[in-house]
C-alpha cells in the first residue's frame, strides 16, 4: 500500500514536471515564432523601416536590449518583448550596435542571433581624390546611402561647418576622399560627419603641424592642396606644383590655375567640363577665377587627397613660376622660369 502511494506521488510529480515542461516548451515556441500578421509594406516605426519581406533596423550605440525589444515589438517583428528580455539574459551575449537587414517573418532567436553576431548590411563607397561636394553627393545617392540633396544641405550648412571650426561657407575640401562602409538609407548628417572626422584624423597624420594651426591657417593649406589636387597628374610633380603656386603668391602674381576656372565653369555655372580653356574662359568674372583675382580663391575647389595635402605642407623649393601639360598620355608637365619658355611648351590642358 505504501509502495503504491509512493509510485503515485512519483507519477504525479513526473506528470506535473512533464506538463510544465510541455507548457514551457509551447510558450517558447509560441513567443519565439514570428507574429501571425506580417508587418505592412513600406512602413517605418521607432527607427525600423519595413519594405515588403525585409526590415532595416539600427541598433544604436549604447542602446539596451530592452529598448531594442520594445521597438521590435512595436514594429510587429516579435510577439512579446518580455520573452526577448529573457532570451537576452539567458544568452548573455551583448547586442552589437550597427545597421541590420532582417528577412521577415523571422523568429526571435533568429533575430537575436543576427544582432549578437553583428552581421550588418554595409555598402562600400569610394570617394575619389579631387571630387567636389556635388560629385560626392551623387556617389552616395547612386549607392543608396543618402539623397544627394540631403547630403548637400548638411555639407553646405554654415552652422555645421562652424561646429568643426571650418572657416568657409561649406565643407568643400574637408570631406576626406577614401573608401567607406555605410549602411543603406543612412542619415546624411552622419555620412558627412564621418567624412569630415576622417579628414581631421588624417590631416594630423599627414603633417603634425596641422594639429596646431588655427582654422584660417589650416584653411589656406586646404585651399592650396585642393588646387594642387586638380592640377597634378603624376605624384612626384605635386610638391613641385605647390612650390610654383607659393612662388607666385610670394611675388604677388596671380595663381592662374586652370583648375579654378574649371571649378567656376562646372560647379558654379553648371556647364560641361572643358577639354581646353579659352581666353574667354580665363576672363570669367568670379572670385574663384585665379586668373583675374590675386591670391587664393575664397575656398577649396575639391577634396584633396593625402598626396596633394602633403605637397601643400611640403612644397618643393624651386624658382619655377610656370608649368604646362606637355604629355597628356603620361600626365607629365613642363616647368619653366620665364613666360616665354612657358609659351613654347604648347597648348593648355586641364585635369
Amino acid at each position: 500500500m505504501k509502495l503504491r502511494r509512493i509510485i503515485s506521488i512519483i507519477a504525479f510529480l513526473l506528470g506535473t514536471v512533464l506538463l510544465f515542461t510541455l507548457l514551457a516548451l509551447a510558450a517558447v515556441i509560441r513567443f519565439n515564432s514570428a507574429p501571425v500578421a506580417e508587418p505592412g509594406a513600406d512602413e517605418e516605426q521607432d527607427g525600423i523601416r519595413i519594405e515588403s519581406n525585409l526590415a532595416f533596423l539600427e541598433v544604436r550605440k549604447g542602446e539596451s536590449a530592452q529598448s531594442v525589444g520594445l521597438r521590435l515589438e512595436r514594429a510587429g517583428l516579435i510577439r512579446n518583448r518580455y520573452f526577448w528580455y529573457a532570451l537576452c539574459r539567458f544568452e548573455k551575449d551583448f547586442l552589437k550596435s550597427g545597421y541590420y537587414q532582417l528577412e521577415i517573418p523571422a523568429s526571435q532567436m533568429a533575430i537575436h542571433r543576427i544582432l549578437v553576431t553583428g552581421r550588418q548590411i554595409l555598402r562600400r563607397v569610394t570617394i575619389p581624390e579631387g571630387f567636389t561636394l556635388q560629385k560626392t553627393a551623387r556617389v552616395f545617392e547612386d549607392a543608396g546611402i543618402c539623397q544627394a540633396d540631403d547630403f548637400l544641405n548638411v555639407a553646405q550648412d554654415q552652422n555645421t561647418a562652424s561646429r568643426y571650426r571650418i572657416p568657409f561657407a561649406t565643407m568643400e575640401g574637408y570631406l576626406f576622399p577614401d573608401t567607406y562602409l555605410f549602411p543603406p538609407e543612412y542619415p546624411a548628417v552622419k555620412v558627412v560627419e564621418t567624412l569630415v572626422n576622417t579628414f581631421f584624423s588624417r590631416i594630423g597624420e599627414i603633417d603634425s603641424r596641422a594639429r596646431d594651426m588655427d582654422p584660417n591657417e589650416l584653411g589656406s593649406m586646404v585651399i592650396m592642396a585642393s588646387i594642387v589636387e586638380r592640377e597634378y597628374r603624376i605624384d612626384e610633380e605635386a610638391s613641385l606644383m605647390a612650390g610654383v603656386f607659393f612662388n607666385r603668391l610670394g611675388i604677388g602674381m596671380a595663381l592662374q590655375s586652370c583648375a579654378t576656372v574649371e571649378y567656376v565653369i562646372t560647379e558654379i555655372q553648371g556647364r560641361p567640363h572643358p577639354e581646353v580653356l579659352s581666353t574667354r574662359d580665363t576672363e570669367i568674372r568670379d572670385p574663384y577665377n585665379t586668373y583675374i583675382r590675386p591670391g587664393l580663391p575664397p575656398g577649396p575647389i575639391c577634396s584633396p587627397g593625402a598626396t596633394s595635402l602633403k605637397a601643400a605642407f611640403e612644397p618643393a623649393p624651386s624658382d619655377y613660376l610656370y608649368f604646362r601639360l606637355v604629355e597628356p598620355s603620361s600626365g607629365r608637365h613642363y616647368f619653366s622660369r620665364t613666360f616665354d619658355d612657358h609659351i613654347r611648351a604648347g597648348l593648355l590642358y586641364v585635369k
